[in-house]
């Protein structure tokens, strides 16, 4: 079940404000795409599109998935939203793709919180990579306790969004049991003075668990690499079958 900041309408329309519209931190995938001379591309978990609109103005063939609606929903009216195939599900639906790179950015990699559901992912993003693809995600460093800084103080903002006025917004963190730990997004619209909240809960893998679980889906880490918006604090894994 996606987490309402994707799921629910009102939420996902302002999701896209809720970043820097440069999002630096998808520049790395985009670059691999090349890299790595891609010409299919599977983005698993994502989201309103801003990465595979990107890849389709590019001129690559794009898939995107996600489970939740209302992302998608956002995603189909950006530009170059007509050249991605879009499909509403997870990693099942991948049955019977391919691709040459399969990306999973931001927190993706983290919302499987049980050890089978993320082994099911990986060995269905290894099913659906052609020969010689590659499987390439992101995952914030438990030891850096990213967490810590996850509180009003450090991440409230104000965003203007179009037809809707003013919002505030911040974080809460909720519970700390690792290797989860749990949140919530808080949204107060001005203009009507309603609250919106979206919980969510992220898995902290160290390096030797996120080996171990691509192992018993037959990949191999060919690479790990540092994530420029995070220096220090989150990895980005490249594995191949």
């Amino acid at each position: 079940m996606p987490d309402a900041l994707f799921a629910t309408p009102e939420l996902a329309e302002i999701y896209d404000l809720l970043d820097s519209p440069e999002r630096p931190d998808l520049t790395p995938y985009v670059a691999m795409v090349d890299e790595f001379n891609a010409h299919s591309v599977i983005d698993l978990g994502c989201g309103t599109g801003v990465l595979a609109c990107r890849l389709a103005a590019l001129g690559k063939e794009v898939i995107g998935i996600d489970p939740a609606a209302a992302s998608l929903a956002v995603a189909q009216r950006k530009a170059y939203a007509d050249h991605v195939r879009w499909i509403t599900g997870s990693a099942e639906q991948m049955q019977g793709l391919q691709a040459d790179l399969i990306t999973m950015t931001a927190n993706v990699a983290q919302v499987f919180i049980t050890d089978a559901e993320w082994v099911v992912t990986l060995r269905a993003c290894r099913a659906a990579l052609t020969p010689g693809g590659r499987l390439v995600f992101e995952t914030r460093d438990p030891a850096k306790e990213a967490w810590k800084d996850w509180n009003r103080e450090n991440s409230y903002q104000v965003i203007e969004a179009p037809d809707v006025g003013r919002i505030e917004s911040w974080v809460e963190l909720v519970g700390v049991q690792m290797p989860l730990v749990s949140f919530r997004h808080v949204f107060v619209f001005q203009k009507n003075g309603r609250t919106l909240t979206s919980d969510s809960t992220l898995r902290f893998r160290t390096q030797p668990e996120i080996t171990d679980a691509l192992s018993r889906a037959q990949l191999t880490v060919e690479a790990m690499r540092g994530a420029p918006d995070r220096p220090g604090r989150e990895f980005v894994y490249i594995a191949q079958p």
